[in-house]
């Protein structure tokens, strides 16, 4: 079994569930009392978001290279980024270790692509939903449609996931306006939605909604499993 590296704190919340959803599916996978081999790295949360926000990405992109460092040098096999956002600083990473980092896109990627699924709804941060570092993936790898919400949605979205979800604040008025929200997108066209925020699970499950979900916490966790059991 290799060990997985998690670069986690982005936020604790999903990070724990990240902990989580991988020993549980490592035992799942293998019986007994079993569990994934791992390491993480956990950064402070009020230091990164401040430099998203000011746009001070390279020094983002610095950060995550230490963490991944500090992984590869406890004898990690692979790197987990547990946050879709900074994966906008993935090349800081593949640069930083000779270990492989485990994108998060991907994993999503394949997953919605098995579904048979090519018009995809995205939730996120405002950064993820209209930047290019992820829908561009997305469609050049894998070849989808990917479809966001219109201005003031992405607004509410995020702001949902900055001052409520990041804090463990789960709301049933938050959960309504995102399933207003995915309706909006399915009325778009949008045959799936993917939660493209590691928070976004906390708030809305399949049962919430119509659409096909692709849950990325979800996704990144049984791809890490699949990567830590498959021999090099």
């Amino acid at each position: 079994m290799k060990t997985i590296g998690l670069i986690g704190g982005m936020s604790w919340e999903s990070s724990a569930e990240y902990y989580r959803l991988i020993n549980e599916g490592m035992k799942t996978r293998l019986g007994a009392h079993n569990n994934a081999r791992s390491l993480m790295v956990t950064v402070n949360f009020q230091e990164i978001k401040e430099l998203q926000h000011d746009g001070r990405w390279d020094a983002a992109g610095n950060l995550m290279a230490a963490a991944a460092c500090q992984l590869a040098a406890g004898g990690a096999d692979f790197v987990v980024l547990c946050t879709n956002t900074m994966h906008k600083v993935a090349a800081a990473i593949d640069s930083a270790v000779t270990i492989p980092l485990l994108h998060i896109a991907d994993a999503t990627g394949a997953a919605i692509q098995r579904a048979g699924i090519q018009r995809v709804g995205l939730l996120g941060t405002a950064f993820t939903m209209e930047q290019d570092f992820y829908k561009g993936r997305l469609k050049e790898k894998f070849g989808l449609d990917v479809i966001t919400p219109n201005e003031a949605d992405r607004l509410l979205v995020h702001t949902i996931i900055y001052d409520k979800l990041c804090h463990g604040q789960i709301h049933e008025s938050d959960r309504k306006e995102y399933q207003r929200i995915i309706a909006s997108l399915q009325a778009d066209g949008a045959e799936g939605v993917i939660l493209g925020c590691t928070e976004i699970m906390l708030l809305i499950k399949s049962t919430d909604v119509s659409l096909p979900i692709f849950d990325t916490t979800q996704l990144h966790c049984d791809a890490a499993i699949e990567m830590a059991l498959t021999s090099p």
